[in-house]
């Protein structure tokens, strides 16, 4: 990085890259990590709001009690997540022993750091999602909802035929951000289990980071966050090819 000396390599880094083991796992762990946590996050926020669009009792104490963990800075969450997961002394512990079973060493094992990360990344995100789908669906007619009721339509059938294509461009917003906001992620990461053990929980972003600050290797980490942008510009322009098939403006 501060040498006053500069060797162009062509391609050698992307031959480096792609020959290296490492950065597959890291591929596998972000692409993984991407997957779970969008659509199990959007599946929970979509139920929330779906609740409490039906105006209950207590509904904006929810909504600021579900929404509090977005402007919770990444820092404190990672570390009370790292504390919860925590298997001697955590609150996850007297779960599992409530359940006649012990808890695992969520942060330091193989099996479970990665898990423990997707865990933290739907709970941070649920909030933001919850409220744009909140959004979308008080902008849903009534009218609509009150013919199809004349017409014995079940509950199902609505979800199905009107609320979940009237709320698909919400949908498909936040599937977009949330696919993008997911192979970026970084900081819980970085925090609670530092890409380890054995990278089984590195992702893109960290491993760019580990490369280019911590082994001085800018080269080769520009060549990682050039893979990324690509990666994240595939993902998204197949989304928008898909959209003309589910989302109706």
């Amino acid at each position: 990085m501060i040498s006053p000396k500069k060797t162009f390599l062509g391609v050698a880094n992307y031959q480096a890259l792609f020959s290296d083991p490492v950065f597959w796992q890291v591929t596998r762990n972000t692409l993984t990590l991407a997957l779970f946590t969008v659509f199990i996050k959007l599946a929970i926020a979509l139920t929330i709001a779906l609740q409490l669009n039906r105006n209950p009792k207590g509904g904006s104490i929810y909504r600021a009690i579900i929404f509090s963990p977005t402007f919770t800075t990444s820092v404190a969450v990672a570390m009370v997540w790292t504390w919860i997961f925590e298997p001697t002394y955590g609150l996850f512990r007297y779960l599992f022993r409530a359940l006649g079973s012990t808890s695992p060493d969520w942060v330091h094992s193989v099996q479970w750091s990665l898990p423990a990360v997707i865990i933290v990344l739907i709970w941070s995100g649920i909030g933001y999602d919850m409220v744009l789908f909140l959004a979308g669906l008080k902008n849903i007619p009534l009218e609509i909802y009150d013919a199809a009721l004349v017409d014995g339509v079940s509950p199902w059938q609505n979800f199905i035929y009107i609320t979940f294509p009237l709320l698909s461009p919400t949908t498909f917003f936040l599937t977009i951000t949330s696919f993008i906001g997911a192979l970026k992620a970084f900081d819980i990461i970085s925090i609670m289990t530092e890409g380890g053990p054995l990278n089984t929980s590195n992702v893109y972003v960290l491993y760019l980071y580990q490369n280019a600050f911590q082994w001085f290797k800018t080269g080769y980490a520009s060549a990682i966050s050039l893979i990324l942008f690509l990666l994240i510009m595939i993902i998204t322009l197949i989304q928008n090819k898909l959209a003309s098939r589910w989302v109706h403006y």
